[in-house]
């Protein structure tokens, strides 16, 4: 069994350790589900107060010009930094849902790509949806779902067969929701380009976990949200970028106020922007874009290099207790086992997953409560996140899991299922 000394010495060596007094703790909790919204920092805190008190309850209207116009482009810019690539090529607003409906709306309007759109079954569902819909208004064939033999792994081989064999548009997650797999984003981007296809990623669970360089990926267009990893908050606003030599060859389907060239000229007919601007919609949500701001800047603060480096430490360390303790508890692994495939949360199942969920959040005799989630048919996901776990969290976790199947305390709440897990 590991002794103590272990932990705390991965905790005592580790250069990010500080970052985690930059964010609000609960007393008692040990919190698992950054992938799913990151935790509240600080900051995010005293700038929402000041926001509301001065600036709207003060400025009023005046804070347009005074702190709120710019605000999306000012944000934007700190995005392009973190995913290396031009600050015109970054835009910040809507949802992800949003973005990828533009998107793909706009690329099957051209005549850039074949008119095929596709994804896989390791995609987020909302995915799927937003392509089953625009597939209806274009009265194209079916969306080609691939589907693999297990949804641990892409089958890579059979992906490029696909896309060879179906060229077009494609969506997928650079790292899945379910079991954290990390796609060879370069590999894929060539690929497509030489079937005249393109890859439309969505970076939503990968973002702030994972080192993401889209200008040596050969990446054309990336959307995704800023509040798992990034911990913009509940709703904060969606990223899209889109390389500058395809912003002109595209159009954005939803016209609107911001997205013209002079919006306040008040001119009835339409203008789009220029560059990538044009893509804008509606008046921006300013709170969610200042409390979006706070968490791009400490994950500039902390950089992406080493919050990656801690991420796959902590990641092995738990894969490899849980071999050890859990494995023969009946707890199987549904992440990928090397690192290099893996994004920053990790997936195991258990025969009574839902049950050890709630048994994990409730606490033992007022203990320490345990937040992961839980997703269907079996699914346990713990989103670690480098900026506020220690590898003592981890190891009280696994302590944990493995007592409530030796005790069978899991025995003890319902299998009814509640809304969110």
């Amino acid at each position: 069994m590991t002794n103590l000394k272990t932990y705390h010495n991965l905790d005592s060596n580790d250069s990010l350790a500080h970052f985690r007094k930059e964010f609000i703790h609960q007393d008692n909790e040990i919190y698992l589900d950054g992938n799913s919204l990151g935790k509240l920092p600080r900051q995010t805190e005293k700038k929402l107060n000041e926001v509301l008190i001065y600036q709207w309850g003060n400025r009023l209207i005046r804070s347009w010009n005074e702190n709120w116009l710019d605000l999306p482009k000012k944000i934007a810019g700190k995005y392009s930094k973190l995913l290396n690539v031009k600050k015109d090529e970054v835009i910040i607003g809507e949802s992800t849902s949003v973005r990828l409906y533009q998107i793909v709306f706009s690329l099957l309007s051209t005549d850039i790509y074949p008119k095929q759109l596709g994804t896989d079954i390791l995609n987020f569902p909302t995915d799927n949806y937003i392509l089953e819909g625009i597939n209806k208004k274009f009265s194209l064939q079916n969306v080609n779902l691939i589907k693999y033999s297990q949804e641990i792994f892409a089958d890579l081989n059979l992906l490029k067969d696909q896309i060879k064999r179906k060229p077009g548009i494609y969506c997928l997650s650079l790292v899945t929701y379910k079991s954290s797999f990390l796609y060879p984003m370069k590999d894929l981007n060539m690929w497509a380009e030489k079937f005249k296809s393109i890859i439309v990623w969505d970076l939503s669970h990968a973002i702030g976990a994972i080192d993401i360089d889209l200008k040596s990926s050969a990446a054309k267009i990336c959307i995704g949200c800023s509040y798992k990893y990034m911990n913009g908050g509940p709703g904060a606003p969606a990223f899209m970028f889109i390389k500058n030599g395809l912003q002109k060859k595209l159009f954005n389907p939803i016209q609107g106020w911001f997205g013209h060239k002079k919006p306040f000229n008040f001119d009835l007919n339409y203008t789009p922007d220029d560059g990538i601007n044009h893509f804008s919609i509606g008046t921006p949500p300013i709170l969610s874009l200042f409390a979006m701001e706070t968490g791009i800047d400490i994950t500039l603060k902390a950089g992406i290099k080493s919050i990656r480096k801690k991420s796959l430490l902590q990641t092995e360390f738990f894969i490899k207790h849980f071999k050890k303790r859990l494995v023969p508890l009946g707890y199987n692994l549904e992440s990928p086992r090397e690192k290099s495939k893996r994004g920053a949360h990790i997936t195991i199942s258990h025969k009574f997953s839902w049950q050890i969920c709630q048994a994990l959040i409730q606490g033992y005799k007022n203990g320490i409560k345990i937040i992961p989630d839980f997703r269907p048919p079996n699914l346990l996901r713990f989103g670690i996140s480098p900026l506020y776990n220690r590898f003592e969290d981890l190891y009280i976790v696994i302590s944990r899991l493995e007592d409530i199947v030796n005790s069978k305390e899991y025995l003890s709440f319902s299998t009814v299922k509640i809304k969110v897990t």
